[in-house]
Order: structure tokens, then C-alpha cells, then sequence
């Protein structure tokens, strides 16, 4: 068990607990714990949702949840059995507060601790956060953890922090970003301030530039109404991306702790220089390889990116000139999130005259859809001719392959169990928020004045030609 025992919940409330996210994720996530022996045997476990369910129908919910999205090895009847025991079920509607003396009741003595997931409308929150107050479920040994979207712009942001911080101090409140629950971006840091040889040239002396990529295959699938008042920006930039990049360039922090760490990421979000006209490429899928085209998909014409590059630059020391090119979209060539460190030539290559060709050593650390972290470097190829041919040769970290005994944990496992055990390391912080929107805004009115619209490109390409141009025009090219 972890240090954590004095801060640890005693009970879980798991808000739109019949819902896919809860489905597909959170129940498989708990029932992991619970195989692992991560979270205790009476942790109690209590979903609430709209529908009327009583516990022995919700249970079932959950074991064929269980079924369905467990891997084959995991399951296991009677530890099924064992951890359905610790679930219940009490139905809500969240807009009326009424219904929330009836859960207050359900869960019962609180004292030991309840940690609540909340995952809902954007328009339930402030209810939500109204009806947790008005039924004694907000005290100082409550807290709670918000699944975006939160909120569209800083301003409905900060609406949505204002009602939650009305009910619960920020070191109760565990905004998720479930990229930082994934072991991947974890071993970033692990990468920079656990190796010596990363950090003397993690800078502007040593990289040209760094790249992000989080690209997708599929359309917009079943999300229609949300992701067209969304689009990629606010879908995947806003959180996601910007919290990548301030992992990768943030300065060392005194120590891996919350504060320690959510402090240097703000600063480097608050150092984002403003985005200048010609910095930034939206597009639209097109109809191609068999697939629909955006507007088909939505019915309806539509202006809403479904592609996004920008250039950003971060204006700090370490960081003076260093451009980072972000891009994501739908319907690209490949499934794949990563970044990629550009490291600079060498300042002199002594075997040019032997025909020896170099290139610059490249750090590419993958996400998804596998987990490895690749540093290319210079070799000579065997051979005993006098002229010299160079060849960029992989040092290979599969984490699947170093880490083969480990089972791989999907990302809301880690960050339910922070939930329960009160570490908000890998959680965002309001400041953070706030710095994001901001600067996501700014480029939004941008957009807004200079009334473009997005650029079309065919499905399964890398996006419009715009943002391969947008890398290119600085002697660089997307890593594909």
C-alpha cells in the first residue's frame, strides 16, 4: 500500500456512471485496482446516473461493462463476484436538487473520506456542484475530480472553476487531462531529470526545434454535435498538446510533488508567445478513400477545423528561438501520437571529405499506438573502402519490451487511484487551465477576424498542404 493512507477515500462516487466513459474505462480501471490489491476491499463504489436502476440491476451493468472491455486474462468470476460486492447504485437527476438528500443518504458516513469523479454536461456542473453543497457532500474530507470538457473558452472556465470553488478548495480539486495518466508521458519526465546526458542539451543550444503530433484515422464518430462546436484546437490542442509541451519544456523542479511540478508547467504556459498570423493551419477532411467528408458526416455545412498545425514559440531563456510545431487532426494517414526532439547538427563534419553524410540526431518519444522512446544517432557502416558511409542507426527504449513482466495499465487506472489517494501531481491546476484558454482564445479571435476558413484535405493524407509548408518553410519536415 502507499504512503497515502492518512489521505486515502473510503468511498467512491462515480457521477454518469452508466455512461460509455464509465463503461469502457472506469469500471475495468477500478476492477484493476481492486484485482491489485491498490485499493482496499471496502472501498465503496457508488455510480449515479439519471436512469432508475436498483443496486442488483447496476451491478449487472457493470459485470457485462466488465465483460465486454476486460481483456480475456483479467477476467475472473470470483473476483468479478468480489468486487461487484462493493458496488451500489443510486439514481439522480442532477438538475434538481432534491435528489441529492437521497444520495447523501445512500453513501452514508462520508467521515473516512468520498472522492467523487465527475464526468457531465458542461450545463450540470454549476447544478451539480449546487446539489453536492445543499447535501452536506462538499466538506474538507470530500474532493473531487472533473473530466473535460471544461468549459469552451476562459471565460465559461472559469464560470465552471468558480462554482467548484465555491464548494471545494483547489488542493480538493483534481481537474483530469488523461494524457498525464499515461505511462509514456510519465517516463518524459523521467527521461530529462533522471538522465544526465538530456539536460545540458535540453535547451536552444542543443535543439532546432521540437514537433507534436497527435493524429488520428477515425472521423468524428458518434461525437457530431460536440466536436462541431469544438473542433480540433479546443478538442485536442487546448489540453492535451499544450500540457505536452510544458512537460517537455518546463525547467527541473525542485521535486516531483504537485505543487513543484504544476508550477513549472504554468510557467512555460504563461511564456507562449502570443500566435502571429501565419503561424497556424486549419483544415477540413475531404471526402476520399471511402470516406464521407466533414460536412457529410455532420449533415450540415460546417466551418469547424478538423486539422490544426501552428508554430509556437515559448519566450524564455531556454527556449529563445526554438520553434514548436504542433498538429493534430481527424482522418489523417496514421494513428499515432508523439514528440519528436530535433537535436542540432554537429558543428563540424570532419568526414565530409570521405562522402560522409550527417544528420542530426533525433530523440522521437511514442505515445501511442506503441510505447517507445527512440534516439537515433551516427554509425559508420561497416566496410573497408576509404570513402566513409554514415547511417543513422535506432537506440531503441521499447518499454513494452524493457517493462515485459509489467502489465501495461490503461491511463485512468493511475489517475483514478491519485483520486482516491489525494496526489494531484498528474492533475491540472487552475492556473494552468486559465493559461491555456488564454492563450487558445487569442489565437480563436484571431481566426474569428481574419475570417478564413478551413483548408480541405483528403482523408488519410497528413492534413492540407498549408501545414506541411508551415514546417518546411524553416528547412524542417514533419517526422513521418
Amino acid at each position: 500500500m502507499s504512503g497515502h493512507d492518512k489521505n486515502r477515500s473510503g468511498t467512491l462516487l462515480l457521477f454518469g456512471a452508466t455512461g460509455d466513459l464509465a463503461r469502457r474505462m472506469l469500471l475495468p480501471s477500478l476492477y484493476a485496482l481492486h484485482v491489485d490489491g491498490l485499493t482496499t476491499p471496502d472501498l465503496k463504489i457508488i455510480g449515479t446516473a439519471r436512469s432508475e436502476h436498483c443496486d442488483a440491476d447496476y451491478r449487472s451493468i457493470v459485470r457485462s461493462a466488465l465483460e465486454e472491455f476486460l481483456p480475456a486474462d483479467r477476467r475472473d468470476d470470483l473476483r468479478i463476484e468480489r468486487f461487484l460486492g462493493q458496488v451500489s447504485y443510486q439514481s439522480l437527476d442532477a438538475s434538481n436538487t432534491e435528489g441529492f438528500g437521497p444520495l447523501a443518504a445512500k453513501l452514508g458516513d462520508v467521515s473516512t473520506g468520498l472522492a467523487i469523479f465527475l464526468s457531465t454536461a458542461p450545463s450540470l456542473f454549476e447544478p451539480t456542484i449546487e446539489g453536492l453543497k445543499s447535501g452536506g457532500l462538499t466538506g474538507e474530507h470530500v474532493r473531487i475530480g472533473l473530466e473535460k470538457p471544461l468549459g469552451s473558452d476562459l471565460a465559461s472556465s472559469a464560470k465552471i472553476n468558480d462554482a467548484v470553488a465555491s464548494a471545494f478548495a483547489e488542493e480538493r480539486v483534481f481537474r483530469i487531462d488523461h494524457y498525464l495518466g499515461k505511462e509514456t508521458v510519465q517516463n518524459l519526465l523521467a527521461l530529462r531529470f533522471a538522465n544526465t546526458m538530456f539536460e545540458p542539451l535540453w535547451n536552444a543550444n542543443g535543439i532546432d526545434h521540437v514537433q507534436i503530433t497527435v493524429s488520428e484515422t477515425v472521423g468524428v464518430e458518434g461525437r457530431t454535435a460536440f466536436y462541431d462546436e469544438t473542433g480540433a484546437l479546443r478538442d485536442m490542442v487546448q489540453n492535451h498538446m499544450l500540457q505536452l509541451l510544458a512537460l517537455i519544456a518546463m525547467e527541473p523542479p525542485a521535486d516531483y510533488d504537485a505543487t513543484s511540478v504544476r508550477d513549472e508547467k504554468v510557467k512555460v504556459l504563461r511564456a507562449l508567445r502570443p500566435m502571429t498570423a501565419g503561424h497556424s493551419v486549419r483544415g477540413q477532411y475531404l471526402a476520399s478513400n471511402g470516406a464521407a467528408a466533414y460536412p457529410e458526416d455532420m449533415g450540415k455545412a460546417s466551418e469547424t477545423e478538423t486539422f490544426v498545425a501552428l508554430k509556437a514559440h515559448i519566450d524564455n531563456w531556454r527556449w529563445q528561438g526554438v520553434p514548436f510545431y504542433l498538429r493534430t487532426g481527424k482522418r489523417l494517414a496514421e494513428r499515432r501520437s508523439e514528440i519528436v526532439i530535433q537535436f542540432k547538427c554537429v558543428p563540424h563534419n570532419i568526414f565530409a571529405e570521405r562522402g560522409g553524410q550527417l544528420v542530426a540526431n533525433r530523440l522521437i518519444i511514442r505515445l501511442q499506438p506503441q510505447e517507445y522512446v527512440r534516439l537515433l544517432v551516427m554509425a559508420k557502416e561497416p566496410g573497408l573502402d576509404t570513402q566513409i558511409v554514415l547511417r543513422e542507426v535506432p537506440l531503441d527504449l521499447s518499454l513494452s519490451d524493457a517493462f515485459a513482466t509489467v502489465r501495461r495499465r490503461i491511463a485512468y487506472e493511475r489517475l483514478l487511484l491519485d483520486l482516491i489517494e489525494g496526489e494531484q501531481t498528474l492533475f491540472v491546476r487552475r492556473d494552468e487551465v486559465e493559461a491555456q484558454w488564454r492563450w487558445i482564445d487569442a489565437l480563436r479571435d484571431q481566426w474569428a477576424q481574419s475570417g478564413e476558413t478551413p483548408k480541405p484535405y483528403p482523408a488519410a493524407s497528413w492534413g492540407p498542404t498549408a501545414g506541411i509548408a508551415l514546417v518546411e518553410c524553416d528547412g524542417a519536415s514533419w517526422h513521418e
